[in-house]
């Protein structure tokens, strides 16, 4: 597509061949900066790339901002969440904004995000760090107390998440001292947290000069196994609410631009409480399944909001309206193999003929043994479908968890 000389000039933080896709297709031109691994295919593709080795933050850290400030690149945007701090310390110098890396920080630090929303006002739960076990049985141990529990009653859980690693990553339940043991050494430190029961979902907005352009609400039907877009009329009933504590968050965290993914719990009396907040895309293919329903691209729509360049009335003639202008609901369902010992990979046919279906990203198994998951482990790939009603979507993306895909 013909690049305007008059709109920004981008660099993409990280490999991502949608992001990149995206970026082809729209107006500003742009550069991927990308591990060593990537230069080959990009020269092979003509993909404007600069090679970089996201390492942890050094004293050499400051040579790619420069790189892209001589290059004339306007802003840089992180696609992944290990790429967030980075994009943080390169926007400092290329907005000539120096709280942009200081904002980076709280975004990436779970514990320091946490404080900072609370500073703002806003709802959390219970939540300290741990630096060994000890600390984390303590925690468990006056969390329950808190809650009156009397001897014998089960234990509430406790959350363990690592401080700095994208959502599910690292993320552990924890209701007995003796399942302490499990935790190895290295992954200290963590972040514990309060369990809180609700209803949890998350949120992607799109910010410009400040305010919302674009809001939706990711429906979970199981976390870490389904999410469906937009979401179902039970739980957009709260979009008000949850535009006033994305207003709030703005606000705590002095976001101007770009796009956040907040997730929240809503309990059963109504109440908002914030769980934690990325400045990158989604996982779990979001991004695509918003395009499926709204026709919008939303690498594109980053682009977007990012650029410095970009007008009020550009942002307003790209999104469309919540809710109204998407054309049904589209979902997907990570798939985790159910059985210790598989050979080979088989769709059942009731979901390859079901209307719902659209397509399956499941390849066949590489070995035989799957590995037992700590925590919340990875899927195995991803199938996608797309239909009009929400709680048949629902009820699909939850059936999908008793059937076996690889045998």
């Amino acid at each position: 597509m013909k690049k305007d000389p008059n709109k920004g000039y981008i660099a993409l933080l990280g490999w991502s061949l949608n992001a990149i896709e995206a970026a082809e297709n729209f107006d500003r031109r742009y550069v991927v900066v990308a591990p060593d691994w990537a230069e080959e295919y990009c020269q092979k593709h003509d993909i404007p790339h600069v090679s970089w080795n996201f390492e942890r933050l050094n004293d050499r850290s400051m040579e790619i901002a420069e790189t892209l400030k001589e290059m004339g690149v306007d802003v840089a945007i992180p696609l992944f969440e290990e790429t967030v701090e980075w994009a943080g310390a390169i926007n400092s110098l290329l907005l000539d904004s120096p709280r942009l890396y200081g904002q980076s920080l709280l975004l990436r630090d779970k514990a320091l995000m946490k404080r900072r929303a609370q500073l703002g006002g806003i709802r959390v739960g219970i939540f300290e760090e741990a630096h060994d076990k000890g600390d984390v049985i303590r925690f468990l141990k006056r969390v329950n107390q808190t809650l009156l529990k009397l001897d014998g009653d089960p234990n509430d859980p406790i959350h363990l998440k690592a401080f700095d690693k994208a959502g599910c990553l690292g993320h552990r339940v924890i209701r007995t001292p003796d399942e302490v043991d499990t935790i190895p050494d290295e992954e200290f430190p963590v972040l514990m947290e309060s369990h809180l029961d609700g209803w949890e979902f998350a949120v992607e907005a799109w910010i410009h000069n400040g305010k919302i352009a674009f809001l939706n609400i990711s429906e979970y039907v199981t976390l870490g196994y389904s999410v469906f877009v937009p979401a179902s009329p039970e739980l957009e009933k709260y979009r008000p609410q949850i535009t006033a504590q994305i207003e709030k968050l703005i606000k705590a965290f002095d976001i101007e631009f770009g796009l956040i993914h907040p997730e929240y719990f809503v309990t059963s009396d109504g109440e908002m409480y914030f769980g934690e907040v990325a400045y990158r895309p989604p996982g779990f293919k979001v991004f695509e399944l918003l395009e499926r329903v709204y026709g919008f691209n939303a690498y594109q729509a980053s682009m977007l909001v990012f650029d410095p360049k970009t007008t009020p009335e550009e942002v307003k003639a790209f999104f469309p309206k919540e809710v109204v202008d998407a054309d049904g609901y589209a979902g997907c369902f990570g798939v985790y193999p159910r059985r210790r010992v598989v050979s080979k990979l088989e769709i059942p046919e009731e979901v390859e003929d079901d209307p719902y279906f659209e397509s399956h990203e499941l390849t066949p198994p590489l070995e035989e043994t799957v590995t037992k998951r700590t925590a919340f482990g990875t899927h195995w790939g991803l199938i996608y479908f797309k239909g009009d009603e929400a709680a048949r979507m629902k009820e699909l993306l939850k059936h999908m968890e008793e059937l076996d895909f690889y045998v």
